[in-house]
């Protein structure tokens, strides 16, 4: 059984839909350590899924204070009620928004330069220190056709003026769909931190005019500077069986899953994936 935190959330919600042998864990708010522990005990779980997070970066940024109550706190308490049950905490590619090289990024170098990814490398550190076989996602910008939360995949889907996005900036992006898939696999991951989703040698002007096209989205595309590089080198999870598609491929799969057609509406006659 696989305890999963945050169930009613955009990464939660899709492990409880397409999840096996899951149960949701309830808010946390309020927490202490010893409800915590009564939580992990009597849900029967041999593992936890950590997705309940403040990941707003600006919500982080005008209140620390309960970033680090809920982005370092209560995953370092969730590892000392896991007593030797799996766990995996979602982190974040913001880990790496601080280095000015171009990447692709491999797990061993971060740098924050936000208090989100600032908190999550904390994050990450302590829960290792405590429990070794722990394992950290460092997950990209995940999308889906979701409504309760903005998103890569809606903001295209709902452009209707000039959208942009630059030719030097490289970033994965990842659909959540394909994060459940992996679950498995990354229940069997060793301890550590990876890099998690889909890879990509394109620029996010590249893969934004694309798809745009894709959807017959008649808009302007604005070629912007470059915001920091997350591009990540996902090499590491894939040894160990953790697969996904290209962005591109992502992008189109999730397109017809949604029955999104090549005029940007619902109905589909996009070509196959």
């Amino acid at each position: 059984m696989i305890l999963i935190t945050g169930a009613s959330g955009f990464v939660g919600g899709k492990l409880m839909a397409m999840g096996k042998d899951v149960v949701a864990a309830p808010s946390l708010r309020g927490w202490t350590q010893e409800s915590l522990c009564r939580l992990v005990e009597d849900s029967g779980a041999t593992a936890i899924v950590h997705t309940a997070a403040i990941s707003d970066i600006g919500v982080c940024e005008r209140d620390p204070d309960a970033s680090y109550q809920a982005n370092v706190l209560l995953p370092v308490a969730l590892a000392k009620a896991a007593k030797g049950r799996k766990l995996v905490c979602f982190s974040s590619d913001q880990v790496y928004s601080g280095l000015q090289s171009e990447g692709p990024y491999t797990e061993e170098t971060v740098r924050p330069a936000n208090v989100y990814a600032a908190h999550k490398i904390e994050m990450e550190q302590r829960v290792l220190d405590f429990d070794p076989a722990a394992v950290m996602l460092r997950a990209q910008w995940m999308y889906d056709y979701y409504l309760k939360k903005p998103n890569y995949f809606m903001n295209m889907l709902n452009a209707e003026d000039t959208v942009r996005a630059s030719s030097r900036q490289y970033r994965g992006l990842c659909y959540v769909k394909e994060v459940a898939e992996n679950l498995e696999a990354v229940l069997s991951l060793p301890g550590g931190s990876y890099n998690f989703g889909s890879e990509t040698t394109r620029s996010m002007f590249e893969i934004t005019r694309d798809f745009l096209a894709l959807l017959g989205k008649d808009v302007a595309l604005e070629d912007v500077p470059p915001a920091h590089n997350l591009w990540m080198n996902c090499q590491k999870a894939a040894t160990h069986g953790v697969r996904f598609s290209t962005v591109d491929e992502a992008l189109l799969q999730c397109a017809k899953d949604h029955g999104v057609n090549g005029r940007g509406g619902r109905g589909g006659n996009l070509p196959p994936a």
